[in-house]
């Protein structure tokens, strides 16, 4: 079957070849993964699991960066702060509570019209192929 989108075809081969392309990917993916857990396992015997390291090896040179991420404990450093009386260093974040809307709308208590123009929604496309015949 052929369809014609914008001047451009779309073959039965177009879509047999990006079905074996994406399982090649997800293949290639899983070896990739594993590879990097050998290359931390060693890292991390060698160096330490929280060091940077490289090493080279037949013109090939491994690198392993530590990326350091940094955030305060929500429930702890608001309590410590309140302790402290400086809640001035407190953000207070007002957002709606989608589950309570959702509850509020079924009971009743809400009605669609007390919310338009409220809600947001997106859009993205996605693409699948997918065999029909067991391979």
């Amino acid at each position: 079957m052929l369809l014609k989108n914008n001047d451009s075809l779309i073959t039965g081969e177009m879509l047999r070849r990006y079905y074996e392309l994406n399982k090649k990917k997800k293949e290639i993916e899983v070896e990739m993964n594993e590879l990097k857990d050998v290359f931390h396992q060693y890292f991390d015997k060698l160096i330490g699991s929280n060091d940077k390291g490289e090493m080279t090896i037949n013109g090939y040179k491994l690198q392993r960066q530590m990326r350091k991420t940094e955030k305060y404990n929500e429930e702890v450093t608001i309590k410590r702060l309140e302790e402290l009386q400086m809640n001035d260093l407190i953000q207070v974040v007002k957002k709606p509570d989608d589950r309570k809307i959702k509850s509020a709308l079924n009971l009743g208590l809400l009605n669609e019209k007390h919310l338009e123009g409220c809600l947001i929604t997106t859009y993205s496309p996605a693409i699948s192929v997918k065999t029909l015949t067991p391979r």
